[in-house]
Protein backbone atom coordinates (compact mmCIF):
# COMPACT_ATOMS: atom_id res chain seq x y z
CA UNK A 1 0.00 0.00 0.00
CA UNK A 2 1.59 3.25 -1.07
CA UNK A 3 0.64 6.71 -0.28
CA UNK A 4 1.88 9.87 -1.98
CA UNK A 5 4.02 10.71 0.99
CA UNK A 6 7.83 10.10 0.72
CA UNK A 7 10.56 11.07 3.20
CA UNK A 8 14.17 11.63 2.07
CA UNK A 9 17.15 11.04 4.31
CA UNK A 10 20.15 13.42 4.10
CA UNK A 11 22.22 10.82 2.23
CA UNK A 12 19.46 10.23 -0.33
CA UNK A 13 19.17 13.95 -0.88
CA UNK A 14 22.93 14.26 -1.66
CA UNK A 15 22.80 11.33 -4.08
CA UNK A 16 19.83 12.82 -5.92
CA UNK A 17 21.51 16.22 -6.00
CA UNK A 18 24.73 14.75 -7.47
CA UNK A 19 22.75 12.78 -10.06
CA UNK A 20 20.67 15.78 -11.11
CA UNK A 21 23.35 18.48 -11.06
CA UNK A 22 26.35 16.71 -12.62
CA UNK A 23 29.54 15.33 -11.22
CA UNK A 24 32.08 17.07 -9.05
CA UNK A 25 34.64 18.73 -11.40
CA UNK A 26 37.52 17.79 -9.11
CA UNK A 27 36.52 14.13 -9.23
CA UNK A 28 36.27 14.23 -13.01
CA UNK A 29 39.67 15.89 -13.37
CA UNK A 30 41.34 13.42 -11.04
CA UNK A 31 39.70 10.49 -12.80
CA UNK A 32 41.11 11.63 -16.15
CA UNK A 33 44.53 12.37 -14.64
CA UNK A 34 44.59 8.96 -12.96
CA UNK A 35 43.62 7.16 -16.16
CA UNK A 36 46.33 8.96 -18.14
CA UNK A 37 48.96 8.32 -15.46
CA UNK A 38 48.02 4.64 -15.26
CA UNK A 39 48.28 4.27 -19.04
CA UNK A 40 51.63 6.04 -19.28
CA UNK A 41 52.84 4.15 -16.21
CA UNK A 42 51.97 0.84 -17.85
CA UNK A 43 53.99 1.80 -20.93
CA UNK A 44 56.93 2.89 -18.75
CA UNK A 45 56.73 -0.37 -16.82
CA UNK A 46 56.80 -2.36 -20.05
CA UNK A 47 59.83 -0.43 -21.29
CA UNK A 48 61.57 -0.96 -17.96
CA UNK A 49 61.05 -4.70 -18.21
CA UNK A 50 62.16 -4.79 -21.82
CA UNK A 51 65.38 -2.90 -21.13
CA UNK A 52 66.11 -5.10 -18.13
CA UNK A 53 65.73 -8.22 -20.28
CA UNK A 54 67.94 -6.69 -22.98
CA UNK A 55 70.57 -5.83 -20.37
CA UNK A 56 70.54 -9.43 -19.12
CA UNK A 57 70.93 -10.72 -22.68
CA UNK A 58 73.87 -8.38 -23.29
CA UNK A 59 75.49 -9.50 -20.03
CA UNK A 60 74.97 -13.11 -21.09
CA UNK A 61 76.58 -12.39 -24.48
CA UNK A 62 79.52 -10.78 -22.67
CA UNK A 63 79.97 -13.89 -20.52
CA UNK A 64 79.86 -16.11 -23.60
CA UNK A 65 82.49 -13.98 -25.37
CA UNK A 66 84.70 -14.01 -22.25
CA UNK A 67 84.50 -17.79 -22.14
CA UNK A 68 85.29 -18.04 -25.85
CA UNK A 69 88.21 -15.63 -25.39
CA UNK A 70 89.52 -17.67 -22.45
CA UNK A 71 89.28 -20.86 -24.49
CA UNK A 72 91.05 -19.17 -27.39
CA UNK A 73 93.83 -17.88 -25.12
CA UNK A 74 94.23 -21.41 -23.73
CA UNK A 75 94.55 -22.71 -27.28
CA UNK A 76 97.13 -19.99 -27.99
CA UNK A 77 99.07 -21.02 -24.89
CA UNK A 78 99.03 -24.67 -25.95
CA UNK A 79 100.56 -23.67 -29.29
CA UNK A 80 103.12 -21.55 -27.44
CA UNK A 81 104.06 -24.44 -25.14
CA UNK A 82 104.38 -26.80 -28.10
CA UNK A 83 106.60 -24.27 -29.84
CA UNK A 84 108.79 -23.88 -26.74
CA UNK A 85 109.08 -27.66 -26.31
CA UNK A 86 110.02 -28.00 -29.98
CA UNK A 87 112.63 -25.24 -29.59
CA UNK A 88 114.15 -27.15 -26.66
CA UNK A 89 113.92 -30.45 -28.52
CA UNK A 90 115.77 -29.11 -31.56
CA UNK A 91 118.88 -28.84 -29.38
CA UNK A 92 118.80 -32.44 -28.20
CA UNK A 93 117.49 -34.47 -31.14
CA UNK A 94 119.76 -36.03 -33.72
CA UNK A 95 120.61 -33.71 -36.63
CA UNK A 96 118.45 -35.65 -39.13
CA UNK A 97 115.29 -34.80 -37.13
CA UNK A 98 116.09 -31.11 -36.63
CA UNK A 99 114.61 -30.05 -39.99
CA UNK A 100 111.24 -31.61 -39.14
CA UNK A 101 111.22 -29.96 -35.71
CA UNK A 102 112.19 -26.61 -37.27
CA UNK A 103 109.18 -26.94 -39.56
CA UNK A 104 106.97 -27.62 -36.52
CA UNK A 105 108.37 -24.52 -34.80
CA UNK A 106 107.59 -22.41 -37.87
CA UNK A 107 104.07 -23.89 -38.06
CA UNK A 108 103.39 -23.16 -34.38
CA UNK A 109 104.61 -19.57 -34.82
CA UNK A 110 102.38 -19.03 -37.85
CA UNK A 111 99.35 -20.55 -36.12
CA UNK A 112 99.65 -18.40 -32.99
CA UNK A 113 99.08 -14.97 -34.57
CA UNK A 114 95.56 -15.66 -35.91
CA UNK A 115 94.64 -17.33 -32.61
CA UNK A 116 95.85 -14.28 -30.67
CA UNK A 117 93.93 -11.94 -32.99
CA UNK A 118 90.75 -13.97 -32.49
CA UNK A 119 91.17 -13.95 -28.69
CA UNK A 120 91.65 -10.18 -28.64
CA UNK A 121 88.62 -9.68 -30.88
CA UNK A 122 86.51 -11.83 -28.52
CA UNK A 123 87.73 -9.79 -25.55
CA UNK A 124 86.76 -6.56 -27.33
CA UNK A 125 83.31 -7.97 -28.08
CA UNK A 126 82.90 -8.99 -24.43
CA UNK A 127 83.84 -5.47 -23.34
CA UNK A 128 81.29 -3.98 -25.77
CA UNK A 129 78.54 -6.29 -24.52
CA UNK A 130 79.39 -5.39 -20.90
CA UNK A 131 79.21 -1.70 -21.79
CA UNK A 132 75.88 -2.20 -23.56
CA UNK A 133 74.51 -4.09 -20.55
CA UNK A 134 75.52 -1.28 -18.19
CA UNK A 135 73.87 1.32 -20.43
CA UNK A 136 70.67 -0.72 -20.63
CA UNK A 137 70.59 -1.21 -16.85
CA UNK A 138 70.95 2.55 -16.39
CA UNK A 139 68.05 3.03 -18.80
CA UNK A 140 66.06 0.37 -16.93
CA UNK A 141 66.60 2.28 -13.67
CA UNK A 142 65.29 5.45 -15.30
CA UNK A 143 62.16 3.61 -16.47
CA UNK A 144 61.72 2.21 -12.95
CA UNK A 145 62.07 5.70 -11.44
CA UNK A 146 59.51 7.04 -13.90
CA UNK A 147 57.07 4.23 -13.15
CA UNK A 148 57.48 4.68 -9.40
CA UNK A 149 56.86 8.44 -9.62
CA UNK A 150 53.68 7.84 -11.63
CA UNK A 151 52.48 5.25 -9.12
CA UNK A 152 53.05 7.74 -6.31
CA UNK A 153 51.17 10.39 -8.30
CA UNK A 154 48.21 8.01 -8.73
CA UNK A 155 48.15 7.36 -4.98
CA UNK A 156 48.33 11.11 -4.34
CA UNK A 157 45.40 11.65 -6.71
CA UNK A 158 43.31 9.23 -4.65
CA UNK A 159 44.27 10.98 -1.41
CA UNK A 160 43.54 14.36 -2.97
CA UNK A 161 40.08 13.17 -4.03
CA UNK A 162 39.32 11.74 -0.60
CA UNK A 163 40.51 14.81 1.28
CA UNK A 164 39.28 17.35 -1.31
CA UNK A 165 42.55 19.26 -1.04
CA UNK A 166 43.37 21.23 -4.20
CA UNK A 167 47.03 21.61 -3.20
CA UNK A 168 47.32 17.81 -3.21
CA UNK A 169 45.96 17.79 -6.75
CA UNK A 170 48.74 20.21 -7.75
CA UNK A 171 51.28 18.06 -5.88
CA UNK A 172 49.97 15.08 -7.82
CA UNK A 173 50.66 16.89 -11.07
CA UNK A 174 54.14 17.85 -9.84
CA UNK A 175 55.08 14.26 -8.98
CA UNK A 176 53.58 13.11 -12.28
CA UNK A 177 55.76 15.70 -14.03
CA UNK A 178 58.84 14.26 -12.32
CA UNK A 179 57.80 10.81 -13.55
CA UNK A 180 57.30 12.07 -17.09
CA UNK A 181 60.71 13.76 -17.06
CA UNK A 182 62.34 10.54 -15.82
CA UNK A 183 60.51 8.66 -18.57
CA UNK A 184 61.74 11.13 -21.18
CA UNK A 185 65.29 10.73 -19.87
CA UNK A 186 64.96 6.95 -20.15
CA UNK A 187 63.64 7.32 -23.69
CA UNK A 188 66.63 9.42 -24.79
CA UNK A 189 69.06 7.20 -22.83
CA UNK A 190 70.18 9.77 -20.24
Amino acid sequence: MTSGFHVHGPHDHELEHAAQHGDDPMAGQLAVITAILATVGAMFSYMGGATQASAALAKNDAAIRKTEASDTWNYYQSKNIKQMLSEMAIEIVPPERREKIAQEIARYKSEKDPIMAKARKLEEEATEFDKKSEELMHQHHRWAQATTALQIAIAMAAISLLTRRRWLEWATLGVAGVGLIAGAMAFVHK
